[in-house]
């Protein structure tokens, strides 16, 4: 099932297959030609029919299932998508001084999924715009490396791009190549995340966000960034912040309350489900309690109904109820609410 435009993909953390790095071009690419197709569940009948030959792939594919994106309409990602697309059309004919965007809040508030399925909904547009063209490089997605300098975050941009980075490259060589590798390949939207580690209190912090500076000045695309709670970290202090507050639109992000959306988003989750013993509407009546274990975070929500619907299949029993919700862990911050 392709994610709509306006749609919160919520994953699974942990190690991805190399290849499936969002911070590479081939992981890239992977990432927004995925389709992920949502199983079909048998008839008790059929199940019964299944040798175990053919119940485990059949049992492998629902935990796949489970692990794999659930697309979620969510309003943030579609404020995020209206408002960077808006961005990138006007930036068009744009020579100098380029809006951007900057998507901040607490963790766990999606914003690295709403920047991601922003670059997702470009790149589809810009394929179907351009059919056939395989050199094209419609999105750049980096994240800043914690403590970073310029030479690191340079690096970043040649590593999403496979560019040589030896060692004895000096910055402005790798600059001067990312740049023209980019310029060539029509590249019009450029993904930054983890924002907040970069500091404009230390000089180190300044030089980073001058670096990303003069890639925006000198590569014509849309710069859109995520980190955690920026604007409180002093990233529009002074006068590099006052810069980037004059250029830069602002979506904050934060945990949902409990009202329509949050519900809806329960029960579009408990739609995906494929169990065999689970009453429907049953996750649903569950919404509050969903709520105050999760504080309204949506990363942990997703971790919640995942490792119960994981469980669920491995132990036999196939329903989530809320003493299975109860025995899956979830993060320091929501547990000890």
């Amino acid at each position: 099932m392709t994610p709509p435009h306006g749609s919160l993909a919520l994953s699974a953390d942990g190690p991805q297959e190399p290849e499936r790095h969002l911070t590479t071009l081939s992981g890239w690419r992977a990432f927004v030609a995925d389709q992920p197709v949502i199983p079909e569940l048998l008839s008790d009948v059929e199940l019964e029919k299944l040798t175990l030959a053919e119940r485990t792939p059949y049992d492998e594919g629902r935990i796949d299932h489970h692990t794999r994106l659930l697309v979620v309409a969510t309003s943030i990602v579609q404020q995020t998508v209206t408002c960077g697309r808006r961005l990138v059309l006007l930036n068009r004919h744009a020579v100098s001084a380029r809006r951007g965007l900057i998507v901040s809040g607490p963790a766990g508030t999606g914003k690295t999924t709403a920047i991601t399925q922003l670059g997702r909904s470009h790149e589809l547009l810009d394929r179907a715009r351009h059919p056939g063209l395989s050199d094209r490089i419609p999105v750049v997605y980096i994240t800043v490396p914690p403590a970073a300098t310029p030479r690191m975050v340079a690096v970043e941009f040649a590593r999403f791009l496979g560019l040589p980075a030896r060692t004895r490259s000096n910055i402005t060589d790798i600059l001067q190549s990312v740049c023209g590798v980019l310029a060539d390949a029509r590249v019009g939207l450029v993904l930054v995340d983890e924002l907040h580690n970069i500091s404009l209190a230390t000089r180190s912090g300044a030089e980073v966000a001058d670096t990303l500076k003069y890639f925006s000045e000198r590569i014509p695309a849309t710069f859109v960034y995520a980190g955690i709670n920026v604007e409180r970290q002093g990233l529009f202090d002074g006068t590099r912040g006052q810069q980037i507050a004059r250029r830069f639109t602002l979506v904050p992000t934060a945990p949902l309350p409990y009202k329509s959306e949050w519900q809806g988003l329960v029960a579009t989750l408990e739609d995906s489900l494929r169990l065999h013993n689970h009453k429907p509407g049953s996750l649903t009546k569950l919404d509050r309690y969903l709520h105050g274990r999760t504080g309204g975070m949506i990363g942990s929500l997703s971790h919640l109904i995942r490792g119960a619907a994981l469980d669920a299949i491995l132990t036999g029993t196939e329903e989530i109820t809320e003493r299975s919700l109860k025995a899956i862990p979830l993060d320091h911050s929501s547990d000890s609410d």
